[in-house]
Parts: structure tokens; sequence; C-alpha cells
């Protein structure tokens, strides 16, 4: 995989965690970091850090960007034909001690 692939995201630690850029662009705030207009940081340098998410909030978020590239669709079809399903297969794993960081992560991130 190139590296212009593949985006840097770093947490408030300095843990950097590299995923794929299609996973990252999940987010609305990511995506318009990496895309913005202008020579930005994060657009040049491909990678953006959260000094305000820790390791493990940033750990959870990047695999919500893989769960979501891998079952969004079905989701979305599933919920269009409106079948009736346990979703035990499609349910993404949250602990609860991670919920309010998870929860306010999301909201800035807009995923």
């Amino acid at each position: 995989m190139k590296k212009e692939d593949t985006v840097k995201l770093i947490s408030a630690e300095g843990f950097e965690f590299v995923v794929d850029k299609e996973a990252a662009m999940v987010s609305q705030t990511i995506h318009n970091m990496l895309t913005s207009p202008g020579s930005f940081a994060e657009r040049q340098h491909g990678e953006v850090t959260f000094p305000e998410i820790s390791t493990t909030i940033l750990e959870k978020i990047c695999q919500y960007f893989y769960w979501h590239l891998q079952f969004a669709s079905v989701l979305i079809y599933m919920s269009f034909l409106t079948l009736c399903c346990s979703g035990k297969e499609t349910e993404f794993p949250i602990e609860p001690e991670l919920t309010l960081e998870l929860m306010m992560a999301a909201n800035y991130l807009h995923t």
C-alpha cells in the first residue's frame, strides 16, 4: 500500500495509528482536513494529531472506521428492506466505560 493511501492518526499520548485513507474518511472532520484546498499540514503530511483523544478511544475509533466500511452498506440495505434480524453479526461492540468519551470524540469527528 502506498503512503498516499494511508493516514497517520496520532493520539493525545503520541501513539500513532496508520489507517487506510478510505477508512479515515468515514469521519467528516478528517475528510475535511485532508481534502480542503490550501496547504494545511494535515494534507501535506498525511497525519492528524488529536490532542484531546486518548489512545484507547482513538483505537476504538479506528476500529469503527473499518467496521463502518464493512457493514454500512449492509445496514442501509437491511434498513431499506426493513428486514428483521438479530444484528449480532453487524453489531459494533462498545465497552460501557468508553461510552462517554467515544460519544464526545464521535461528535467532534462527525462519525
